[in-house]
């Protein structure tokens, strides 16, 4: 019997971004599970809710996994449809809840591309200062011989 792995499908407004339901990563027998769903017709806060007022987001398995083990999901940003978690500082609990904010595993990933561009903008730099003190030297040299 197989397994088939199904990620996260999240249900939030899509006035406020409040999520109202994230089913979390599914394992099932079925290949053809997600089709077969109808969570308007048995989740409480969906069936409340005209389906045209809820927007759906449907992850990958694994997908901001890490984000979901460190962090809460907190809203989807009802303007970017980018999901915003809530991490809370372990050494500091009682700490006020942050707010949300953008997957941290997109945050890294955009620091990184921001540290290749300052190293290769830095190496660049270095090279025409050392550029700059070989013509000054080399100036320096004519002028006093």
């Amino acid at each position: 019997m197989n397994l088939y792995v199904f990620g996260h499908w999240i249900y939030f407004d899509k006035m406020t971004g409040e999520i109202l339901h994230d089913t979390g990563e599914v394992h099932h027998t079925d290949p053809d599970y997600e089709m077969k769903r109808d969570p308007f017709s048995n989740i409480k806060k969906l069936m409340e809710r005209d389906p045209e007022s809820v927007g759906i987001i449907k992850l990958e398995p694994g997908e901001f996994a890490q984000d979901f083990s460190e962090g809460s999901l907190a809203r989807v940003n009802p303007d970017s449809l980018e999901l915003e978690f809530i991490y809370i500082d372990p050494n500091s609990p009682q700490d006020p809840p942050p707010t949300p904010q953008p997957p941290l595993t997109e945050q890294v990933a955009k620091l990184e591309q921001e540290n290749t561009l300052l190293k290769a903008q830095n190496s660049a730099l270095s090279e025409r200062a050392d550029f700059i003190e070989d013509v000054i030297a080399e100036m320096a040299n004519k002028v006093y011989q």
